[in-house]
């Protein structure tokens, strides 16, 4: 299975929070990740940095910022050219899709944690 380079947005060291389990089972099916969040840290061996970090190759992006949250990051998701962007839940956000749609890349509506799951990611 080709390994998909993702950036997770909105990412924690909280271990209650669904992006610290995305990170954690991202790297479990050895999907290479780059984590940004509000504050810096670590989930297993990935850091989380802060700040829009340049990057290449960035596969999807996944999403865990509510919609008022991503404003700040619209630019920076299209810079990066990913060939998706997956909205988990609460993250929808149709200014975003739209956005995504009019650059070439494909929002998805889905949970990451179920698509690695069931082997759709």
């Amino acid at each position: 299975m080709a390994k998909k380079k993702t950036l997770v947005l909105g990412a924690s060291t909280n271990p209650s929070r669904f992006s610290y389990s995305a990170i954690n089972r991202l790297t479990a099916h050895q999907h290479p990740v780059v984590a940004v969040g509000l504050k810096e840290g670590k989930v297993g061996n990935v850091n989380i940095v802060t700040g829009q970090p340049k990057e290449e190759d960035i596969d999807t992006v996944t999403l865990y910022l509510n919609p008022t949250n991503q404003k700040p990051y619209y630019d920076y998701i299209l810079t990066l050219k990913p060939k998706r962007i997956i909205f988990n839940p609460g993250t929808e956000n149709d200014e975003l899709e739209e956005l995504a749609r009019k650059n070439g890349i494909n929002p998805v509506e889905a949970c990451t944690l179920v698509m690695l799951s069931i082997g759709q990611y």
